[in-house]
């Protein structure tokens, strides 16, 4: 039955792979804590009890966090939703099930001057990387920054996705929901540099010329990049100028998000660009902007606290 669910959040809602794996992870925990295998797993033979036991089990014995147990009750509530819909429960066991509060923490960014200095900064390691592949390198952070896009819709992108004459491109973020999102022409031209040489490189390495323009025009905008080596490149190159803790593709979005508002851009603008759904998720970063507000003006008003001057 659990494969079941799977197959509907793949096939007809769409889902993400990692999506479909995180709830089939958590799916199969619970069956793990009632001491069942998923092909055993009953979902009319459980009640209420058993999810509230579950969730006190991970918070208290496996020392999970709010944040996660959460998510876990959530991938629970939407199975028990579906079987519920097919007539197959009488009623949902979740629906009265509170999940624990979590704090969510807010977004860190990249601040303005260290976008700056990779932007503009010589590739360090330059002498031993090939030309295309330092300009793709140099893309990559740009069109994160420039685009405010997630790591899965950059390593989905395609050729067919950029349009350069109108200016913009196409991205599928989650659920395959389709935005269009405006480019400058400084990443134009970049683009189109990094295109031509990727091309050459390609053109040099086939051998019929209907396999060069199948590669050219169907292929990955970035062949050959996975996971691991997107994250490798963004935690090299900003970890050259940034402070922070973190470096990885979601903080460049992050960092979109939050010089699109610094600048002057209306939430809902923010919200269209980064392909949130739901405007509350977008508004997390008014409370980072806030924060940043708040910091400069307890370091910087004579009267503020933390920097006034002892009275003689």
């Amino acid at each position: 039955m659990i494969q079941h669910f799977l197959d509907y959040i793949a096939i007809e809602r769409k889902y993400s792979p990692r999506t479909v794996e995180a709830y089939r992870d958590d799916l199969r925990d619970f069956c793990r804590f009632l001491d069942r295998t998923p092909e055993e797993y009953d979902p009319a033979g459980v009640d209420e009890t058993d999810v509230k036991e579950w969730m006190l089990d991970l918070l208290e014995k496996q020392h999970q966090s709010p944040r996660s147990v959460k998510r876990k009750l959530s991938a629970l509530r939407s199975f028990y939703k579906f079987f519920l819909r097919q007539g197959k429960v009488r009623k949902d066991i979740t629906a009265r099930v509170l999940p624990p509060k979590a704090d969510k923490p807010l977004p860190v960014f990249f601040r303005e001057e260290e976008m700056k200095a990779a932007l503009e900064k010589e590739d360090t390691q330059h002498s031993t990387l090939n030309t295309q592949q330092s300009q793709r390198d140099n893309l990559i952070i740009s069109l994160l920054y420039q685009t405010g896009m997630r790591q899965a819709e950059l390593l989905g992108l395609t050729d067919a996705d950029i349009d350069l004459q109108q200016g913009q491109i196409r991205i599928f973020g989650k659920r395959r929901k389709e935005r269009i999102v405006p480019i400058g022409d400084a990443l134009i031209a970049q683009i189109k540099q990094y295109q031509a040489s990727r091309d050459t490189e390609i053109i040099n390495h086939q051998s019929s010329i209907s396999n060069q323009q199948s590669s050219i025009i169907n292929q990955q905008f970035f062949p050959g990049l996975t996971k691991y080596s997107l994250y490798k490149i963004v935690r090299t190159r900003m970890g050259e100028v940034s402070t922070l803790k973190k470096h990885s593709p979601h903080v460049l979005r992050h960092t979109f998000a939050t010089a699109m508002l610094d600048n002057g851009a209306d939430i809902r603008t923010i919200q269209t660009l980064l392909g949130h759904a739901s405007l509350s998720t977008t508004q997390v970063y008014t409370h980072t902007t806030f924060e940043q507000i708040k910091r400069v003006y307890m370091a910087t008003h004579p009267r503020a606290k933390g920097n006034r001057k002892d009275e003689k």
